[in-house]
């Protein structure tokens, strides 16, 4: 597997809560992986380690051959590691396409001009209109959108994406499958946290299950979700 990115024995605990302990994965250039648990199991956490809000306890982080460990937010970001949030959080002064124009200027130097051009063909590839639009004004599949255009905004190679399904009806769900099938095919390695199975089985390759802060299976959908201890601690006899 030609890893884009390299979790090595990572640990980090709050206090005396062991958010993830002792995890190790590696995500392949080019893939959609699905990374699921229950809540609390550490998903978002270990997103946060690699993106760096958070520092690690033990364990290192590679990205692209190289250890970004002790590398701030913005460095991670400038590599090419971007994230979504669980609460989007749109800048709500401002219209949707100047939202993804903020991506676009973080820490280059780019003119407002070329960072109105490069939104608009963002929002434009993944069907987010009414550019000059308010925040008042757009639905919730607006602002799904528009977190993640601020994001693609950054020009990543790798993006991790936590629950832009959630409270999305049928159609819209159907809509961000395929706008993240669009991205992969750009040629951005994706990481869905997700609660929506029905996506999971739909849109990945793989997925890591993650529970009580530890990988408890690997695999193909397919091939997880039919195993005990994912069924017991995660999907349910249903699923």
């Amino acid at each position: 597997m030609d890893s884009i990115l390299k979790v090595q024995n990572v640990t980090k605990h709050f206090g005396g809560l062991v958010a993830v302990n002792n995890v190790s994965l590696d995500i392949a250039k080019g893939e959609i992986l699905g990374l699921i648990g229950p809540n609390g199991a550490g998903k978002t956490t270990l997103t946060n380690l690699i993106s760096g809000i958070h520092w690690v306890n033990e364990g290192k982080i590679i990205f692209e051959d190289k250890d970004i460990t002790l590398l701030p937010t913005h460095k991670r970001c400038r590599l090419g590691i971007a994230r979504t949030f669980q609460i989007a959080r749109p800048l709500k002064n401002m219209t949707v396409v100047e939202n993804v124009m903020v991506g676009g200027l973080f820490g280059e130097k780019r003119t407002l001009r070329q960072a109105r051009m490069e939104a608009e063909e963002i929002c434009s590839r993944i069907g987010l209109e009414k550019l000059d639009t308010h925040f008042d004004k757009i639905t919730v599949l607006d602002i799904k959108k528009i977190e993640l255009a601020r994001a693609m905004a950054t020009n990543p190679r790798l993006i991790f994406l936590d629950e832009v399904m959630s409270g999305l009806n049928m159609d819209e769900t159907r809509d961000m499958i395929n706008t993240v099938r669009k991205l992969r095919d750009s040629g951005v390695t994706v990481c869905i946290i997700e609660h929506v199975m029905s996506v999971i089985r739909e849109l990945t390759e793989r997925v890591i299950v993650l529970d009580r802060g530890e990988i408890i299976a690997e695999g193909p959908y397919s091939e997880v979700s039919m195993q005990h201890n994912v069924i017991s601690a995660y999907l349910g006899e249903d699923a």
